[in-house]
């Protein structure tokens, strides 16, 4: 090969080599470059508060993501300011919210101005029980003692504590009364803690609250569970107390109480937010899910571990919001 060939040929290579040089690195996956809020539509000590609150620390503790991850509870009109806010956020992904029923029942109960459609549905992180609990020095051994106790009281004589009106925990407040055909007192509170320290303290006569908010309390001897509104037991098998486990509570409609309740727990960001945005944060409780200390956590707290993304996801939550306008326009919930 003569000078010129060799010099074409060296030409040649730095061309190239600054040609590769030039391309732009692989796109890397976005992430957060700020402090994520994590919103709480609800009050302290309540099951969306304690399982916010457990993300919050596993993120950390396994430093699945470079930024802090900021629990803000935002309770004020049963939820509203939380979702108002996030619905205000169009196109910030740095703030996330997660549901519990009232995603379906302030709007539907206020006439506020927000509807999930408002937000951009991320995952379903697991759907929670509601289980009927009594103080365990009162003399409803079963469900049926229970039952009993309210048709033979009268009309408002028991009170039944709850968190916030015209919500989940009314709702099957509710559907306990038509089906037991009495009327009951509902004593709204602002969370489930709140709830469970009221039947602890004998203030009122039972609660519905959802495992979380009362495994404590019931630990300790001071709550008893009577059933499950769930169509089939917990399927929990470990001891709780020294003699019962989760699965061991009868459902409701198999100890003769017919009512049935599952609540969401689900992920929802702002809209306007990418596709790539959101899927940082699937991946993220993916990522939460696979952790022995999330199997440890939902099965002390008795929840159903469904997951869903996507279309799946979006259509559970249509379906969902039916179920509840329908329950709640037979309860005169709705706004007018």
């Amino acid at each position: 090969m003569d000078r010129n060939a060799n010099r074409r040929a060296a030409l040649a290579a730095a061309l190239a080599v600054g040609v590769f040089a030039a391309q732009p690195a692989a796109h890397a996956a976005w992430e957060p470059t700020k402090p994520v809020e994590f919103v709480v539509p609800a009050g302290t000590g309540g099951g969306a508060d304690q399982m916010a609150r457990f993300v919050q620390g596993m993120v950390a503790k396994h430093n699945l993501m470079k930024q802090p991850l900021i629990v803000v509870n935002k309770s004020g009109g049963a939820g509203a300011e939380g979702f108002l806010e996030v619905k205000g956020a169009r196109g910030d992904p740095h703030k996330i919210i997660i549901t519990l029923s009232n995603l379906f029942t302030t709007p539907l109960a206020t006439g506020v101005p927000f509807n999930w459609k408002d937000l951009t549905p991320v995952a379903m992180l697991a759907l929670d029980e509601f289980v009927l609990w009594v103080n365990a020095e009162s003399p409803y051994k079963t469900t049926a003692d229970y039952v009993n106790a309210l048709r033979a009281g009268n009309p408002g004589q028991y009170k039944m504590a709850g968190t916030g009106s015209k919500q989940e925990d009314q709702i099957i407040t509710v559907a306990l009364e038509k089906f037991v055909g009495k009327k009951m007192t509902y004593v709204p509170f602002k969370g489930g803690g709140d709830v469970a320290v009221q039947l602890v303290g004998k203030h009122v006569d039972s609660t519905v609250n959802n495992p979380i908010e009362a495994i404590a309390h019931w630990r300790s001897g001071a709550l008893r569970p009577l059933c499950v509104f769930d169509s089939q037991p917990m399927p929990y098998p470990a001891k709780v107390t020294a003699t019962m486990s989760w699965q061991d509570i009868p459902t409701c409609k198999s100890a003769g109480l017919d009512v049935e309740y599952v609540m969401l727990r689900g992920i929802f960001m702002a809209s306007g937010v990418s596709q790539e945005q959101v899927d940082f944060y699937i991946d993220l409780f993916k990522k939460v899910r696979a952790l022995p200390e999330w199997k440890k956590y939902t099965e002390d707290a008795a929840f159903n571990t469904t997951f869903m993304t996507g279309r799946e996801y979006v259509d559970w939550v249509a379906k969902t919001e039916n179920r509840h306008r329908e329950l709640m326009q037979e309860a005169g919930f709705l706004a007018k």
